[in-house]
């Protein structure tokens, strides 16, 4: 192998170094306090500057993470709003089943291995509701709660444990979590005195 076909190596460049510069007096001696109170300023100067460096980068990251913090809380409101609306969609498909149950004459007389199909359909979108977290609200003789409920009609009682209670549901509401997506629909006792 020939001289010139040797690689060179990169040269390494060292960096450039800042030059101190003297104080000196009349006599043309270094002034060793000038000099120091120079180094000083310089110091302090430098000890700004990097407290300046610092805190900026500090501000930077802090406000980094406050951005990932807000992303990460903007897309699990995201998901859990196309959830919802998803899952609200099936709503009623809900209701169609439950309209076809609530005649349970006219389902009794329907062919067993159909209806036993359609039951199984059913119970399979009711596991994949609680998998979502969504319930069904809305029984008779629970307690009348607006924010839960959508009062319809009032049902006279003469009954005061009967007072404020869900007589009839008209349309099943549903709960996501805690948050109600559907109010049920219902009409609800009201006491108006009497005989017990």
């Amino acid at each position: 192998m020939a001289d010139d076909e040797i690689k060179k190596e990169p040269e390494v460049t060292e960096p450039e170094e800042e030059v101190v510069e003297f104080e000196f007096n009349e006599d043309g001696e270094e002034d060793l306090k000038k000099t120091l109170k120079k180094f000083r300023a310089d110091l302090k100067q430098l000890k700004a500057e990097k407290e300046e460096y610092l805190n900026g980068w500090q501000k930077e990251r802090a406000e980094f993470a406050n951005y990932r913090k807000q992303e990460d809380e903007r897309r699990a409101v995201f998901s859990e709003a196309m959830r919802e609306r998803i899952l609200t969609r099936f709503l009623s498909v809900m209701d169609s089943f439950n309209m076809a149950f609530s005649n349970r004459e006219a389902w009794e007389k329907v062919d067993e291995n159909w209806r036993k199909g359609v039951e199984y359909i059913y119970s399979q979108l009711n596991t994949i509701f609680e998998e979502y977290g969504v319930k069904g609200v809305g029984e008779v003789g629970d307690t009348f709660d607006p924010n839960v409920y959508e009062s319809i009609d009032v049902v006279e009682t003469d009954k005061k444990e009967m007072d404020h209670t869900v007589a009839t549901v008209i349309q099943k509401g549903y709960k996501l979590g805690e948050r109600v997506v559907r109010p049920a629909r219902v009409n609800v006792y009201e006491y108006k005195g009497g005989a017990q």
